[in-house]
């Protein structure tokens, strides 16, 4: 994956997805179920073949804890395209600050390492969310999916490309970096759910053709691209029918 987001009358700046080694380092224990690369967990987040249950855990810095409105977002957004009857779970915690300005992917995927306390077991397949209050090396990266369970929000980033004259307001930033995320943990485009009808743009890979689509690769690379309205992008066609034969709604 590449990179994340999005923006409209407002703003979405961008996230890149980086391709770079996220295998935890340390001592402390990892279930294997989640050191896989992102997408390759896409059919057991979609489906209920595996899991019936989803357990979304947010870990956020101090000061960083995300919008209501967006967390809220996020769980209608994922009760739309996961086939869970067991349910749909979010909890959220405050963890230590990085006490750094900038960190690499393999210094949070350490974090994950150190700090994640919900894993994939039994029917639940588990997904970690940390809200950082350090940036990513480019300031216009707002979120990775690093692994196959795993994302990260540049939150300071986030706020900093938000809320401006003709910029997106935050709960859209934050709610639209998280989507477009999440599409690449559930393997759009063609990164572990395979397409109906190909529509992977060839100059941006694991991204969609569609302009309009959440998973247009501007959503997250773009810097301040702006669009006509002030509303979260949507899947388009392909992408709902790539998700639906992969065991999704």
């Amino acid at each position: 994956m590449k990179k994340i987001f999005y923006i409209l009358i407002i703003a979405f700046a961008t996230v890149q997805c980086t391709k770079e080694n996220t295998a935890p380092t340390g001592n402390q224990p990892v279930n294997a179920l989640n050191i896989l690369s992102a997408g390759k967990s896409a059919h057991d987040l979609l489906s209920t073949e595996t899991y019936t249950t989803v357990s979304i855990e947010i870990q956020y810095m101090p000061d960083m804890q995300l919008l209501p409105g967006s967390v809220n977002n996020l769980l209608n957004f994922l009760k739309t395209y996961l086939d869970k009857p067991g349910g749909i779970t979010i909890t959220q915690k405050e963890v230590p600050s990085f006490a750094a300005d900038t960190v690499s992917l393999r210094q949070v995927a350490d974090f994950e390492t150190a700090n994640r306390s919900l894993y994939t077991k039994d029917n639940v397949i588990a997904v970690y969310i940390v809200v950082s209050d350090a940036s990513n090396s480019s300031s216009l990266v707002l979120g990775t999916s690093y692994l196959n369970t795993s994302m990260v929000l540049y939150e300071k980033s986030i706020r900093a490309h938000s809320g401006g004259f003709a910029e997106a307001t935050r709960e859209k930033v934050e709610s639209g970096v998280m989507e477009h995320e999440f599409g690449h943990l559930m393997g759009l485009v063609n990164n572990g759910t395979p397409m109906v009808t190909p529509h992977e743009d060839p100059e941006h890979e694991h991204h969609c053709t569609n302009t309009n689509c959440l998973m247009y690769y501007e959503i997250e690379t773009s810097g301040l691209t702006r669009r006509a309205n002030n509303t979260i992008p949507s899947f388009d066609a392909n992408c709902t029918n790539d998700l639906r034969s992969n065991g999704g709604k």
